[in-house]
């Protein structure tokens, strides 16, 4: 009797396997990239740690980070909060708080400032902290059209062209 149960089992499989065969195999799709996210000046600026519950943004080399996870250095209150909520670049570069020194632009730094400014941003923010989005400043030309030459930092598929 087992045996039977058996052969009958084994008939009731290779009968259907004409039928699985030719059904389409299942594709296992990769995980949903984060999409690229465009931060104008304003609205980063609403991340600026004062908040409590709202997450912590800092932008350095045009590229939003979430420091959320570095509170006790970026929020309110904290030793680096005057470089959250903002693209603080020259900051970064010349380790400087000064709020004239809070800014994107890179103008006139040092061959020393610009090495700096890498070494912080691959070592310490890209290292540490998730990737959010962009500034504006970086994605766009002056004009509002696309920069070309734009590379997001943690989505080689990501091609600007597709985004306008």
């Amino acid at each position: 009797m087992a045996g039977g149960a058996v052969r009958l089992l084994l008939a009731a499989l290779l009968a259907a396997l004409p039928a699985a065969l030719a059904e389409p195999r299942l594709r296992f799709r990769p995980p949903a990239e984060a999409p690229v996210r465009l931060f104008t000046e304003p609205e980063l600026a609403r991340y600026d740690g004062q908040q409590e519950g709202q997450p912590i943004y800092l932008a350095v080399k045009g590229v939003v980070f979430d420091v959320t996870s570095g509170k006790e250095f970026y929020g309110k209150g904290a030793p680096y909060n005057a470089l959250v909520g903002k693209d603080s670049t020259r900051g970064v570069a010349k380790m400087s708080l000064d709020p004239a020194d809070l800014t994107h632009d890179t103008t006139g730094l040092t061959e020393e400032e610009l090495k700096s400014l890498d070494d912080i941003f691959n070592n310490v923010y890209k290292a540490k902290y998730p990737i959010v989005g962009y500034t504006s400043r970086r994605i766009l030309n002056e004009d509002g059209s696309p920069n070309l030459d734009f590379k997001p930092e943690d989505q080689p598929h990501f091609n600007i062209k597709d985004e306008f």
